[in-house]
């Protein structure tokens, strides 16, 4: 069983983006290639089985878009773009160890193919490089806005841990934790574009809230879709959210919003981890039932238009367009 979210705009895309920055995308593409190469054979092998696997490299993009936007006439874009798509395909291998995740963009997880030790370390090589280019680009103020993002994610990651099968978690802790392993990383690829082309401290802040709101907003509909999409659009197993105990919010919705019956169901299949068959298809129904999925979406919505308001302080054109598409983008890729 499998509930599709109602989301608004099916022809959204990011094709706009993605022609926009075509030209400097093969060049990302390319240093990303000759960057993950090492002597080390395991280790070309683990990061490529990932960075060619299919990814949208949707943070890459927005770096180069908004560097655009801000009218930067150089090559560090170039640069910095590889290493947010570096960081951010660290805390993916990283992130399916800890998670013990068995699959990622509709293929097995590298973790299942080679283990979880050589998952790490390559992620932990794929930081490496990422902050090698970093530095070579020469921005103190793009090297402190990226380093402070790997930590942050971190944090993110290791307080969404500490958060984990506790259906005492509010709204509000669980909005730190996602703005923290998911949005900082796209906050930062969005501020350093304006960084390095030297724009004004109010284009940096508005570029970084854009980046910021679209990084919720991307994380909330993947909440949802964990119970109310498919496997192949996920590029994960439907329902992992629920197998791994994580409590998100269209479970602290349901929760919340449940008769005492169905707080005794949350916590016996999320804190007890005593899950029986059929009970994920138990969890989507009290989801449906008290209209926790597309309540999760509209939160999405309301946080897709807080990036496009961030928007206003640039110039209208074409790449501005293409970033308030990426939002419609992000907000209806369910379908």
């Amino acid at each position: 069983m499998a509930v599709v979210v109602p989301f608004e705009k099916e022809t959204a895309s990011i094709e706009a983006m993605v022609r926009a920055t075509k030209a400097d995308m093969e060049r990302v593409n390319a240093m990303i290639l000759s960057r993950t190469g090492s002597e080390v054979t395991m280790i070309p092998e683990v990061a490529n089985h990932l960075i060619s696997s299919g990814g949208k490299r949707l943070r890459p993009m927005l770096t180069l878009a908004t560097a655009a936007l801000a009218g930067y006439h150089g090559d560090g874009h170039v640069k910095l773009a590889a290493a947010v798509e570096f960081m951010h395909t660290a805390t993916l291998l990283h992130d399916d160890v800890v998670d013990e995740s068995d699959m990622r963009r509709g293929k097995p997880a590298a973790r299942m193919v080679w283990g979880n030790e050589a998952s790490v370390l390559v992620g932990d090589f794929l930081l490496g490089q990422a902050f090698k280019m970093m530095v070579e680009v020469g921005s103190m103020r793009a090297l402190d806005i990226l380093a402070t993002a790997a930590a942050v994610i971190a944090e993110g990651e290791v307080a969404q841990l500490a958060a984990a099968k506790n259906t005492a978690t509010t709204e509000d802790e669980y909005l730190t934790v996602i703005k923290g392993k998911t949005a900082e990383l796209f906050a930062a690829a969005c501020e350093v574009g304006p960084v390095i082309a030297d724009r004004p401290k109010a284009e940096q802040a508005a570029a970084r809230a854009y980046g910021m709101n679209l990084g919720i907003a991307f994380q909330l509909v993947d909440d949802a879709l964990d119970y109310g999409g498919k496997a192949q659009k996920l590029g994960k197993n439907v329902g992992d959210d629920f197998r791994e105990g994580k409590i998100t919010l269209p479970v602290l919705l349901a929760f919340r919003r449940g008769t005492e019956q169905e707080r005794l169901f949350w916590k016996r299949t999320l804190v007890e981890s005593t899950i029986e068959d059929g009970d994920l298809e138990t969890a989507i129904g009290l989801m449906t039932k008290h209209s926790a999925l597309a309540d999760t979406v509209e939160r999405a919505r309301h946080y897709g238009d807080k990036a496009n308001d961030a928007l206003a302080l640039f110039p209208d054109g074409a790449m501005k367009h293409a970033l308030m598409e990426a939002v419609a983008f992000c907000i209806a890729r369910a379908h």
